[in-house]
């Protein structure tokens, strides 16, 4: 195998440093995701002339309930044995430090952040966030739906840049050779994913600037769900297992947590049928 045909790939994890503490790709493009995210929704509230009072508490749910939603699906779903068996691993959940083989803790960052759960910690932030605002329940779902898209693609942008979710061994000519993991070429399924969310981002926004009263029917959220979900569920047919207990399964554990998505997805697309919003 000529592994000067494919792409190799051996970034550093860490940008730069602020005296000792590494400041990290995967990190950053998280940031910039959730940044981009941000302004994007206080475009739409203002656009749709919404009080600054009521957008003004969405970031802080939003950061929260993605953070915590995303760690905890990992911890739960991909790695228990590592997280939930001893004090020492349901105390490093929330904590970015890990004990190494000689007894001394280190700084690593969240290293396992799972989209599911992200989603999930999302919706249920966004309840909260809705109890407290009296906001329209579709109009904040549909917001997220037509940004959510961007902060996605960042997202697997960090995934890339820290060579995991790795794809299966390939020979295709744009193979990444993730020099950090092994010497074998391998789909980059983390660029297909990043690639494929900037695209349902604009083509939402696009449908948005044609049809904006279809905002709080529930379309712009089951376009996004449907889209992603169903990208990500095939897309999984490319990717390595990410852990050794999914080798058993009909299929991995991105697929079954990505069915209910789609199914929700598909359901708020129904329901917006020959309706229009009710905004301001």
């Amino acid at each position: 195998m000529n592994n000067l045909l494919y792409i190799a790939w051996q970034p550093s994890e860490v940008i730069f440093h602020l005296g000792s503490l590494p400041i990290r790709w995967y990190g950053m493009c998280w940031l910039v995701g959730l940044a981009l995210g941000y302004f994007m929704m206080q475009w739409l509230f203002k656009r749709h002339k919404f009080p600054p009072s009521q957008f003004d508490p969405l970031f802080l749910y939003v950061f929260f309930g993605v953070l915590i939603g995303a760690r905890l699906g990992h911890c739960l779903f991909y790695e228990p044995e590592e997280f939930l068996t001893s004090w020492k691993g349901i105390m490093t959940i929330f904590i970015p430090i890990r004990e190494m083989a000689d007894g001394s803790w280190k700084y690593v960052g969240y290293q396992g952040l799972a989209s599911h759960g992200g989603v999930a910690g999302l919706l249920i932030a966004l309840f909260l966030y809705i109890r407290r605002t009296k906001m329209n329940t579709w109009v904040v779902l549909d917001f997220f739906g037509i940004v959510s898209g961007i902060t996605a693609c960042f997202i697997r942008l960090g995934n890339l840049m820290n060579s995991e979710i790795i794809g299966k061994v390939t020979d295709v000519p744009w193979a990444f050779i993730f020099y950090n993991v092994d010497d074998k070429p391998r789909h980059p399924g983390q660029l297909y994913e990043a690639i494929a969310y900037l695209i349902i981002f604009l083509l939402i926004y696009f449908i948005y600037r044609k049809y904006p009263k279809k905002v709080g029917t529930g379309l712009y959220f089951g376009l996004c769900l449907t889209l992603i979900f169903t990208f990500r569920f095939f897309i999984e047919y490319t990717k390595e297992i990410q852990e050794a207990f999914e080798a058993g399964l009909p299929i991995d554990m991105g697929q079954i947590l990505s069915i209910p998505l789609i199914a929700l997805g598909v359901w708020s697309i129904l329901r917006s049928r020959g309706k229009e919003g009710k905004l301001p």
